[in-house]
């Protein structure tokens, strides 16, 4: 898979499964070894250049790993109660302090007590 001097496409990765992305992403890093061997025995500079290509390969290729794991977890976690932060939508400090609709609308005994008792009067008034 590791193609010599083109760029990685996100889309393609995608389509594969996890143990060829990271099989990918090793023939990735071992290119990018051969080639910083190579600017240090004096290589050409077309080779050179191919080590910031072979370093935007790997960032892809472990975004894309990355994004699978977590749309993983995303899956295993659905529903469920607790789930880990990284995870949760981000929204603001605000909002997530925020009491829910359930919690606003939740009233004291003392409360209760009193709309029963005395609940509001409604008159109509006529024309």
């Amino acid at each position: 898979m590791a193609e010599t001097s083109s760029r990685a496409k996100a889309y393609k990765l995608r389509a594969l499964s996890k143990d060829d992305l990271l099989k990918t992403l090793q023939e990735y890093k071992a290119e990018l070894a051969g080639l910083r061997v190579e600017q240090i025995t004096n290589g050409t500079a077309s080779k050179i250049s191919q080590i910031k290509v072979f370093r935007k390969n790997i960032a892809v290729a472990k975004t894309v790993i990355n994004l699978k794991t977590r749309e993983e977890l995303r899956k295993h976690y659905k529903g469920a109660k607790y789930v880990p932060l990284d995870l949760r939508v981000r929204k603001t400090r605000a909002q997530r302090r925020a009491l829910t609709k359930h919690e606003r609308a939740q009233k004291t005994v003392r409360q209760q007590k009193r709309d029963a008792h005395f609940a509001r009067k409604v008159y109509a008034v006529k024309a």
